[in-house]
C-alpha cells in the first residue's frame, strides 16, 4: 500500500463510525441533492487536467547531443514534448510503485 502523509491515524471513534457507514445499503443512501448526470452534463464536462496546470519550474539541463536533436525534430515545443514524455515516464513509474 502506498504511504500517504499528512493525515492523522483514525482514532478508535472513527474507525467505527467508518465501519458502520461501510455496512449502509446503497438503497438507504439520500441522493436526492445529488442529481444523476445526463447526457448534456457529459457533454459540458471537462478534464481536470484542463483546469488544474502544475506550476512550471526553470532549469538547466544537459541532454545528449542526439536526445535533443531528436526532441527538436518534432518542431516548435520540443521543450513541452519533453515535458509530456517525462510526465507519462512519472505516471506510468507511480502506477507500478502502487
Amino acid at each position: 500500500m502506498k504511504k500517504v502523509s499528512g493525515f492523522s491515524k483514525l482514532d478508535e471513534a472513527a474507525r467505527k463510525r467508518l465501519a458502520a457507514l461501510s455496512e449502509v445499503k446503497n438503497d438507504a443512501i439520500d441522493l436526492s441533492d445529488v442529481p444523476e448526470w445526463t447526457a448534456e452534463d457529459f457533454k459540458k464536462a471537462v478534464p481536470f487536467r484542463s483546469i488544474w496546470k502544475p506550476r512550471k519550474e526553470q532549469i538547466t539541463a544537459r541532454l545528449d547531443a542526439d536526445v535533443l536533436l531528436w526532441l527538436k525534430s518534432h518542431g516548435k515545443g520540443y521543450q513541452t514534448f519533453m515535458n509530456e514524455l517525462l510526465r507519462k515516464e512519472m505516471m506510468e513509474s507511480q502506477k507500478k510503485m502502487a
